[in-house]
């Protein structure tokens, strides 16, 4: 069974086949500090290659999702005049946004309070998002003087060329029910019982579903979004899973008219 490192920014629950991270930071409001970041990245990498792990769900603690960047923290960077730090600390961050956007199981974000500026890019990360009515959010970088630069690509690919330019040069502010309209949550709730009942639904589909297969369809659509054509690497992906013992299970389990083993339902 796969184990999850201790961190002091974030609690990680593992139980049934789903790994939930709850980032728990309040004094820093979840903020994606150094040691947000690395936990966040630590956990991720722990269970890309685990298969038991069937899904992820990324939430926050104390009605805050996740405040955005460690500003505070890159301070003294900034008034020394650091380049080569902040560069860094922004590579950093790029990783993990990177990492989350690529990791082999789905990940479902769950947004209660406020998502701000990179928080929001989190959210722009996840396979599938659900939040609350009372959920905040803004891209508020430019407000400060300074561009969404690592996070950028993925809120464009969620929400839109236009929309994302929008957003992000008006640093406008929304909420629940407008991130719906806009493209940025799939569902909206009225309160955190919500998020844990669309996260029990959710969970309970994509424990119907092949983890191989579901890994392989991630990185196909990514491919994808990149634009070009697929239908080579469509051809190899598809017959490496048909072939591995995943596909002969799936499609014995069909011609023997009962669950695959890696059906896990109720």
């Amino acid at each position: 069974m796969v184990e999850f490192s201790s961190h002091e920014t974030l609690r990680t629950e593992f139980s049934g086949g789903w790994l939930r991270i709850v980032m728990d930071d309040e004094a820093r409001k979840n903020a994606l500090s150094l040691e947000m970041t690395q936990a966040l990245s630590s956990v991720l990498e722990e269970a890309a290659d685990a298969r038991e792990v069937r899904g992820i769900s990324l939430t926050g603690a104390g009605g805050v999702f996740c405040s955005g960047g460690d500003l505070k923290g890159m301070a003294r960077y900034i008034f020394s005049g650091d380049r080569d730090a902040i560069e860094e600390m922004s590579k950093t961050g790029g990783r993990l946004f990177r990492q989350l956007a690529e990791q082999p199981q789905p990940v479902l974000a769950l947004v209660d309070g406020p998502a701000m500026a990179g928080g929001l890019g989190l959210v722009c990360c996840a396979d599938i998002v659900a939040v609350t009515e009372d959920a905040k959010f803004a891209l508020t970088e430019t407000q400060l003087g300074i561009p969404p630069a690592q996070i950028a690509p993925y809120v464009v690919r969620r929400l839109g060329l236009m929309t994302a330019k929008r957003l992000m040069i008006t640093a406008q502010k929304f909420r629940g029910v407008e991130a719906e309209a806009l493209g940025l949550a799939d569902t909206v709730v009225k309160d955190e019982a919500g998020l844990r009942a669309y996260e029990a639904v959710v969970k309970a589909q994509i424990l119907t579903c092949a983890p191989d297969a579901n890994a392989m369809t991630k990185r196909l659509a990514m491919l994808a979004a990149e634009g070009g054509d697929l239908s080579d690497e469509a051809a190899r992906a598809f017959t490496d899973c048909l072939l591995s013992d995943e596909g002969r299970e799936g499609i014995a389990s069909f011609v023997e008219k009962r669950q695959p083993s890696w059906r896990k339902d109720g």
